[in-house]
């Protein structure tokens, strides 16, 4: 049976308690072997009171740069494991989902699983307007993934684990993207899958929606404003993962969210609008999620042109 270690990444006081919770989640479900690793990503305030407060947990400082990819490398090395787990510091593992995760890495060309990630909504729902669709612009699973078990380019990072031996033969996370502080960058978890697969194309990467974890989103991530940063700082990061990996691999899985997954969510509102009027509202707001990604796709190119001509 595959050990495994946990590893949780914390950058702010302001997500203690949501930390406590994600820990307490995790801490019920260890066996004799797994582990909890905790990284404080250069807050040394949060460090000395996560020490204090997870006596059960091996607490580190990320040793690398600032933001999400240091502080899950930090992770990866201070922990032994056989599988490397990661969860989001604001969210709660469902019972099961370690076993769950032993049990996908059983197949002898898993290289990488992911779980469903549940939207946790403060105030109890999503905002009238927030289409299904773009459950990803906060961290969560989205209208249009797979339903039962398959193969896909990448999970959602808040809930996803990784064969310890693939670390070894492929290296980290990148430190050219990802989440540095509340920056709503991503696709760390993107590019690292790619790398995987183009390394060894035996290796797996499996989504298993019957296993969850609950992501708390509050109330500052239900504003449209969030929403458009969200998407435009997406599509920057489609295009540095596109550059880092070629555009065949980075936009793979967005060819067809953008070509039935959107389409499909306009026609749903738009034919839906009779009787459910705030289809309409959502339909525009897919149409301007997919504006602001692709503004931020295209502003990060001329950026990077710029870069290279100069």
């Amino acid at each position: 049976m595959d050990s495994i270690s946990v590893v949780i990444c914390s950058y702010t006081e302001r997500r203690w308690e949501d930390l406590r919770r994600a820990c307490a989640s995790v801490e019920r479900q260890l066996h004799g072997g797994d582990e909890l690793v905790l990284v404080i990503d250069h807050n040394d305030t949060l460090l000395e009171r996560a020490r204090g407060e997870f006596p059960r947990a091996r607490v580190v400082p990320n040793g690398g740069k600032p933001g999400l990819s240091g502080a899950r490398n930090t992770g990866v090395e201070s922990s032994r494991g056989d599988v490397v787990a990661f969860l989001d510091d604001d969210a709660v593992a469902r019972t099961g989902w370690a076993d769950a995760l032993r049990e996908t890495f059983a197949g002898a060309h898993v290289a990488v699983a992911g779980t469903a990630v549940v939207a946790d909504w403060e105030g109890g729902h999503p905002p009238r307007w927030f289409p299904a669709e773009f459950g990803w612009v906060v961290g969560c699973s989205y209208r249009g993934q797979p339903r039962h078990r398959a193969l896909v380019r990448n999970p959602i990072g808040a809930s996803m684990a990784v064969r310890r031996k693939v670390f070894d033969e492929i290296g980290g996370f990148s430190g050219a993207i990802g989440r540095v502080g509340a920056t709503p960058v991503g696709c760390e978890e993107t590019e690292f899958c790619i790398r995987v697969t183009e390394h060894d194309a035996a290796d797996v990467v499996v989504l298993d929606p019957a296993t969850a974890v609950d992501h708390h989103v509050p109330a500052d991530r239900q504003t449209m404003r969030y929403f458009v940063r969200r998407c435009y700082h997406e599509g920057r990061s489609k295009r540095i993962v596109a550059l880092l990996r070629g555009a065949d691999a980075g936009l793979s899985a967005e060819r067809t969210y953008v070509r039935v997954t959107l389409p499909s969510a306009v026609l749903r509102g738009v034919a839906g609008a009779a009787r459910d009027p705030g289809g309409l509202l959502r339909a525009g707001v897919v149409v301007l999620g997919l504006g602001s990604t692709v503004l931020g796709y295209a502003v990060e190119s001329l950026r990077r042109g710029a870069l290279t001509s100069g």
